[in-house]
C-alpha cells in the first residue's frame, strides 16, 4: 500500500508540472500572437529606410489580410522617402558646381604645382627648392608646316640661333654670320624681312627663311624703324616656340668666338644678356633712397638691377615664355613704346592690383661671357691682363658706330691685332 501511494504520489506531481509547463507554452504563443500583431517589425528597428521599405512592400504582398489602410500608408512612406532622394541629389549637384567654382579660383601657382607634380612635405632647412624648370609646350606643326620641315633640317637638340635682318643690315649680317661660320656653330637662322636679304643669305651659304606675305610685318617694314623691326621678332619668335624649339635670338651687331650653347644653364624660361657692367648693376643690389622730411625714416631699400638686352636671350618652348612674347607683342602693336623696356616690365614687374604678373623664370647671363660693348670698350680694354680674357659673345649694344667696332673686335680678337680697339673713344662722340 506504501508503495502504491508513492506512485500515485509521485504521478500526480508530475501531471502537474506538466500542466504547468503546457500553461506556461501556452500563454508564451499567445503573448507572442499580441506582439507579433501589436509589433509587425520587431522591437528593434535598425534597418535601414530602404530595407524598411522592401520589409514592408513584401509583408503587404505576403499578408493580403493586412488592411488597405496600411497599404496606403506604406506607398505614402515610399513617396516621401523618393522625395528625400531627390532632394539629397539636387544638394549634391549644387555642392559639386561649387567645388568646382573653388577650385577654379584657386592660386595659379599652387594650381600649377599640382598639375607638374604630387604634393610633398618640406625637407629639412636647406633641402626645400621652388620650381624653375617650366615644362616645354607640345609642339604644333599645323602652326607653320613650311617652318617645321626647315627647323628639323637646322636645329640641332631642338634649338638654335634666330636673326631678324633686312637689306639695311647686309654688312653687318655679313659679319654677324662669318664670325658663327668661323666658330662652328651649325644652328643657326636668318629670318629675312625682304627678297633681297632672303637672296644674300642664299649667296652666302647662310640659312635663311622669309615669312609668307603678311600685312602687320609689310607695314612695320615700310616704317624702316629699328625699333619698329625689333618688336617684330616677338611675334615670330611665337611660331617657333609652338614647334617646340628653343631660340637663342640674336641680334645682328653682335660676334660671336665661342659657341654660346656651350654656356647655357637652360633651367629658366629666359636666360638674357645684361646691359649691366659689373657685378651689381647685372645682377642686382639694395639702393637706399634718402628723404630727410622723414626724419627717423628718412632712408627706404630698395632693389635695382640693370635690364636685360633684348636683343640676345634664350628663350625655351614653354607656356610663360610664350606668354611673354604675346604681352609684349600687344604693348607694342597699340603705343609706340621700346621693346626693350616693355620686355624688361612684362618679365619683372610683380601682380598688384588691376595687374597680373608674369609667372616666368629667369636667368642673367654672366656678363663677362655674354659681353656687351660698354663691358668692353670703357672697362675690359683698359685693364692690363685684357689680352689674355676671351669672351663668347660681344654685342655692339652701347655704341652707334656699331660696324667699324665690329670689324675692330674680329681684328683683335681674330687675327690678334693688338691695337685694333684703340682708336675708339669709351662711348660714343654724341
Amino acid at each position: 500500500m506504501t508503495g502504491r501511494r508513492e506512485t500515485l504520489l509521485r504521478g500526480g506531481s508530475q501531471g502537474i508540472r506538466v500542466s504547468r509547463l503546457a500553461m506556461a507554452v501556452g500563454a508564451g504563443i499567445f503573448v507572442g500572437c499580441i506582439f507579433a500583431f501589436a509589433y509587425p517589425h520587431g522591437f528593434f528597428r535598425s534597418e535601414t529606410p530602404q530595407t524598411q521599405q522592401q520589409r514592408s512592400s513584401l509583408q503587404v504582398s505576403s499578408a493580403p489580410c493586412e488592411s488597405s489602410e496600411r497599404t496606403n500608408l506604406l506607398k505614402s512612406e515610399v513617396n516621401s522617402l523618393m522625395e528625400k532622394n531627390a532632394g539629397l541629389k539636387k544638394q549634391v549637384r549644387e555642392l559639386t558646381l561649387k567645388l568646382q567654382q573653388e577650385e577654379q579660383g584657386k592660386d595659379q601657382a599652387q594650381k600649377q604645382f599640382l598639375v607638374l607634380g604630387k604634393q610633398h612635405k618640406a625637407g629639412p632647412v636647406g633641402t626645400v627648392k621652388s620650381l624653375r624648370t617650366n615644362p616645354t609646350v607640345l609642339p604644333d606643326e599645323t602652326v607653320n608646316p613650311r617652318l617645321a620641315k626647315l627647323l628639323k633640317k637646322v636645329a640641332i637638340n631642338r634649338e638654335l640661333i634666330v636673326a631678324l635682318a633686312d637689306i639695311h643690315v647686309r654688312d653687318m649680317l655679313n659679319v654677324w654670320s662669318d664670325s658663327i661660320k668661323r666658330v662652328g656653330i651649325p644652328n643657326y637662322l636668318v629670318v629675312a624681312l625682304d627678297d633681297d636679304t632672303l637672296k644674300y643669305c642664299e649667296s652666302k651659304g647662310v640659312p635663311a627663311y622669309k615669312r609668307d606675305p603678311d600685312d602687320k610685318v609689310d607695314s612695320v617694314l615700310r616704317t624702316a624703324s629699328n625699333h619698329a623691326i625689333s618688336g617684330l621678332k616677338f611675334q615670330i619668335l611665337r611660331e617657333f616656340l609652338q614647334l617646340g624649339y628653343s631660340v637663342l635670338l640674336s641680334d645682328i651687331d653682335i660676334v660671336y668666338l665661342q659657341n654660346p650653347f656651350d654656356h647655357l644653364y637652360r633651367d629658366c624660361d629666359v636666360e638674357s644678356m645684361s646691359d649691366g657692367h659689373d657685378n651689381m648693376t647685372a645682377y642686382g643690389y639694395n639702393d637706399v633712397s634718402e628723404d630727410p622730411k622723414m626724419g627717423w625714416a628718412r632712408f627706404a631699400h630698395t632693389m635695382r638691377i640693370w635690364v636685360y638686352n633684348s636683343g640676345f636671350f634664350y628663350i625655351r618652348p614653354t607656356i610663360p615664355s610664350i606668354e611673354l612674347l604675346d604681352r609684349v607683342a600687344d604693348r607694342l602693336s597699340k603705343a609706340k613704346l621700346w621693346d626693350q623696356a616693355v620686355f624688361n616690365e612684362e618679365l619683372y614687374f610683380p601682380s598688384h592690383p588691376g595687374y597680373d604678373g608674369l609667372h616666368a623664370s629667369r636667368r642673367t647671363m654672366d656678363f663677362y661671357l655674354f659681353m656687351n660693348s660698354k663691358v668692353l670698350f670703357k672697362i675690359l680694354r683698359h685693364e692690363h691682363n685684357f689680352a689674355q680674357y676671351k669672351p663668347v659673345v660681344l654685342h655692339v649694344n652701347y655704341h652707334p658706330d656699331k660696324l667699324p667696332r665690329m670689324k675692330a673686335i674680329v681684328e683683335y680678337y681674330v687675327n690678334g691685332k693688338q691695337d685694333a680697339l684703340k682708336a675708339f673713344p669709351d662711348g660714343s662722340d654724341w
